[in-house]
């Protein structure tokens, strides 16, 4: 297949930064001529791209030795086997390829790639062929090891684009310069191109990093109010949850991060709109120790035993409270006991049952207790004042079980002597709420008994992201929600100590200001390594070489995006800020050691 007749236009290829960015030797584009004879071909082999002295002089004229066009006087030869091609040397002998120079001149970014094309440093055609090309003096080209050649990545132009640190959207237009095509490169915004997107809108909402000293706490509860009104369904009990943590944090931070329990168990009043009516029942007649018939009151008319009288039908508080000191007349102890237990004299009766043995005291309490709903948050007051774990910690969460806010109110609020009991009681019951998927609520209990944070990747700790599971996937655990009200407490720890910080929760800040540079904020995102990078050289950056090393990375590229770059003249644009640099020395000292 002969290809003369075609002009020179057919045999230019496009600029050498589309080239260095495919990993094959052989993505260049296809001429015009050849792709129509590509597809006249059909399952024939093709795929050869066609090089000369051409490519290099277009683009890097120091490397030319001679004017353009003077080697297209040798025309191209076909083998006869369809689809391999082959190339004169259009140099001399003994002379070094164009190719070697251009690869020793260091004009090339990928020097692995450009090794591929030299052949012993006597090739000067830059084959796609593995094969080796010879040339003799009659100038017949001479063809050894001939194999077929590697596909076109792209069959046809396209852009090429990449996002820049500094927020931008880079678009590489498909134009040909060395055919007079003005080659053009696009710089788009992205914080533009993502205007109104949720998003966008909920990072631009957020008015962090919250650890700068130009902000006032009353902006930050202002966020949270929002939040509340607008990410909080409250027909839900997951959103009532949500908007109790929120609530939470609005009274950390209007006290400056201090808060004692009577504070959370108003909080947690605050959403019940209605108390639970708790329906009381008569107690047990196992527990009073008397058999039914015993228990049950006697028939109107009859004849009461005891005193010869025959009892009202309607007894009145104070014919009750006659009859039980009657009782106490003859000596009758335990029927009075269970005179008063049974008209609801518990007053009376457990002052009586105090002042007689142990055994006959803990009866009577247990026949009161046995009045109240198994749901009444009394149940819960007694038991934990009996020393025992509330059964409303192992079964809140329940729909028949009702709420469990009253239960946490009244533990949080009553401390018993044993401080390890409160503290296992409220654990337990986080545990029962996150086990029933109630993990807003969990980690609710788990703030009230300072539970530390821990790592995703640790399971058997209880909470690593407030309000967040990280039992679930990571793209649903990290969502920007969650980093962001996990900062806002982080915040409102530091109002109350200011040195302090959540060590496990850097990683997910220096997540969060990554998304910021991917939406266009980079300003934002280069304060947000600033912080984080305070936070680590509080503490040995080395003991977090992964956090350190990742902090670099994204800093480096975001150093041009401060503002006060704007403000320094422009030969002190180049130094670096001294958290950066001591960053840098403590990533290097740690490589060192």
């Amino acid at each position: 297949f002969s290809r003369q007749g075609y002009e020179d236009p057919h045999w230019q290829y496009p600029a050498a930064g589309y080239r260095d960015a495919y990993p094959y030797p052989s993505h260049q584009w296809q001429p015009v001529a050849w792709q129509d004879d590509r597809e006249l071909r059909q399952g024939e082999s093709y795929g050869k791209s066609y090089r000369d002295q051409h490519y290099y002089r277009g683009y890097h004229p120091n490397l030319a030795t001679g004017p353009p066009g003077q080697d297209r006087k040798s025309a191209v030869s076909l083998v006869s086997e369809p689809g391999l091609c082959a190339l004169p040397s259009p140099q001399p002998l003994g002379q070094p390829s164009l190719l070697l120079q251009y690869h020793e001149s260091g004009l090339s970014s990928s020097s692995h790639e450009l090794s591929q094309y030299i052949r012993d440093g006597a090739d000067s055609c830059d084959p796609v062929l593995p094969g080796y090309w010879n040339v003799g003096q009659t100038g017949e080209p001479l063809v050894s090891a001939l194999t077929p050649a590697v596909p076109l990545k792209f069959p046809q132009l396209h852009t090429a684009l990449c996002f820049g640190a500094g927020g931008h959207l880079v678009l590489a237009c498909p134009h040909h310069p060395a055919e007079g095509q003005l080659a053009r490169v696009e710089l788009h915004s992205l914080e533009a191109i993502l205007h109104g997107t949720e998003e966008l809108e909920e990072l631009q909402a957020f008015p962090g990093p919250l650890a700068r000293e130009d902000l006032h706490k009353v902006d930050v509860m202002t966020f949270c109010q929002q939040k509340i009104t607008t990410g909080c369904d409250l027909s839900t009990q997951r959103g009532r949850d949500s908007s109790l943590l929120w609530k939470l944090l609005v009274l950390l931070c209007r006290q400056n991060g201090s808060m004692v329990g009577s504070d959370a168990a108003e909080l947690l009043l605050q959403d019940c709109g209605r108390q639970d009516k708790y329906r009381r029942q008569e107690p047990a007649a196992s527990l009073a120790g008397l058999a039914d018939d015993e228990w049950a009151p006697r028939a109107p008319g009859a004849l009461d035993l005891i005193t010869g009288e025959v009892p009202p039908i309607v007894e009145t508080q104070a014919q009750i409270v006659e009859k039980f000191t009657k009782l106490l007349y003859y000596g009758r102890k335990k029927e009075a006991l269970v005179w008063a237990m049974r008209n609801q004299l518990w007053g009376h009766a457990l002052f009586l049952s105090s002042k007689m043995d142990a055994r006959t005291y803990s009866w009577v309490l247990t026949g009161f207790t046995s009045t109240l709903a198994t749901n009444d948050p009394l149940q819960t007051l007694f038991q934990l004042m009996s020393g025992r774990i509330p059964q409303a910690a192992l079964c809140c969460g329940d729909a028949t079980w009702g709420d469990w806010r009253p239960h946490l109110a009244v533990v949080l609020s009553n401390k018993v002597g044993d401080t390890e009991l409160n503290h296992r009681a409220i654990v337990t019951m986080g545990d029962t709420l996150a086990s029933k998927g109630a993990v807003e609520a969990a980690h609710f209990c788990y703030l009230m008994a300072d539970i530390p944070f821990g790592y995703f990747g640790a399971k058997a700790d209880r909470m690593a992201l407030l309000g967040s599971s990280h039992r679930q996937a990571f793209s649903q655990f990290a969502r920007t929600e969650a980093i962001q009200r996990m900062e806002v407490f982080e915040y409102c720890q530091q109002l109350h100590q200011p040195e302090s910080f959540l060590l496990p929760f850097q990683v997910y800040k220096l997540l969060y200001a990554s998304r910021l540079a991917d939406h266009g904020l980079p300003a934002q995102a280069l304060q947000y390594c600033e912080h984080i990078c305070t936070a680590l050289l509080r503490r040995d950056p080395a003991a977090h070489p992964a956090l350190a090393r990742q902090l670099l990375r994204l800093a480096e590229r975001l150093k041009l995006s401060d503002p006060l770059l704007l403000e320094m003249p422009e030969q002190d644009q180049e130094v670096e800020p001294d958290w950066l640099e001591q960053l840098r020395a403590c990533c290097r000292e740690w490589e060192v050691r």
